[in-house]
């Protein structure tokens, strides 16, 4: 398919700027492809179309503050930097993004807070992208402790500009089954659920299974290519636990229904399927793109929050549900006002 295929009008007040006041009171719409039935329900009611037996598989990364604003040395020209990727914990290396990119040269040292981080600019990677080195004395413990006390949370960008990061994202942009630090970018799809929703879930005897895949603004890279087969994505690290593709694959011997809880862990779960259909534990990185047509291996259904216009997050959602009838609920939940992204309602695909 091409990528326009996927335009569509979204007004700028469909844009959720903050979460619910409970995440699990986020509306729901539900898709039935088997029909093309849908229905307008709350997240919490999610309840009523899982059976004992299957299986929620959810993304337990953890985003950490990545967002820090500083100042260039000499100038004290004030700069963001976004960080990406530790690429060696010794040497406290970093990919990262700078803005604006044109004031940041290799050799610049750059200062954070009241000047108790210290960063240096060593390379060029990209446009906007560098590698820094920190300068910081203490220990890792002492690291992590500063870069969560001088960073934001990293809301995205359509977000951001609109307003700040404020300490409600420091809870609400992190979902309750985080565990893993490494993420840029919450799994969003996990932000509706509450503990007590998942203990009422796990009564009825549905499974909850956790893989790790450490979201990347890669995810959320625009695609600027009509033809989609020559679109490139960003490799993301991943792990698939063994209890957990055991799990999944005793549901589907069973015929029970395996729910993969956002896009990433429909990506993470496709990247580690076997020749005969089924999970294997693995781990590594994944730069998989999925959009129409495409036969999914694993999952018969599929939580989601509503998507951009042009987004690979829409071209995998239409992979899923069907093209027009992906389409087809984007347009109701446009004149159903839906709220749409991040902090967005969500979708649950049968």
């Amino acid at each position: 398919m091409k990528l326009s295929a996927f335009k569509f009008d979204l007004p700028d007040d469909a844009i959720a700027l903050h979460p619910t006041p409970n995440r699990d009171e986020s509306r729901l719409m539900v898709v039935h492809r088997s029909t093309g039935k849908i229905e307008h329900r709350m997240f919490k009611d999610i309840l009523d179309y899982f059976d004992e037996g299957d299986v929620m598989v959810i993304n337990n990364t953890k985003v950490f503050p990545a967002r820090l604003y500083g100042k260039k040395e000499k100038t004290g020209a004030k700069i963001e930097v976004f960080l990406l990727r530790e690429l060696s914990k010794d040497a406290r290396l970093w990919d990262v993004l700078v803005d604006p990119a044109r004031k940041i040269r290799v050799g610049n040292k750059l200062y954070f807070g009241d000047g108790e981080l210290v960063a240096e600019v060593i390379d060029n990677t990209t446009s906007r992208g560098r590698t820094i080195r920190f300068l910081f004395d203490g220990n890792d413990e002492e690291f992590t402790k500063m870069i969560n006390e001088l960073g934001e949370p990293p809301i995205p960008n359509d977000i951001k500009k609109l307003r700040p990061a404020d300490a409600e994202d420091r809870e609400r942009y992190q979902t309750i089954f985080a565990q893993h630090v490494g993420a840029v970018a919450a799994p969003t799809a996990g932000l509706h659920f509450t503990p007590h929703l998942v203990r009422r879930l796990q009564l009825k005897g549905v499974e909850i299974e956790p893989i790790t895949l450490h979201v990347g603004l890669g995810t959320f890279r625009e695609v600027d290519v009509e033809d989609l087969t020559k679109h490139k994505t960003d490799s993301e690290n991943y792990n698939v636990p063994l209890k957990t593709a055991e799990r999944v694959n005793e549901a589907l011997d069973a015929n029970k229904r395996v729910c993969a809880i956002g896009t990433t862990v429909m990506r993470t779960l496709e990247t580690s399927v076997t020749a005969g259909g089924r999970l294997k534990d693995s781990s590594g990185w994944t730069d998989k793109f999925i959009f129409p047509p495409y036969d999914f291996k694993i999952c018969k259904a599929l939580v989601t929050n509503f998507h951009k216009p042009m987004s690979t997050l829409l071209m995998m959602v239409c992979a899923f549900g069907g093209y027009d009838l992906t389409m087809k609920a984007y347009d109701i939940a446009i004149k159903e006002r839906y709220r749409f992204f991040t902090y967005g309602d969500a979708m649950l695909i049968l």
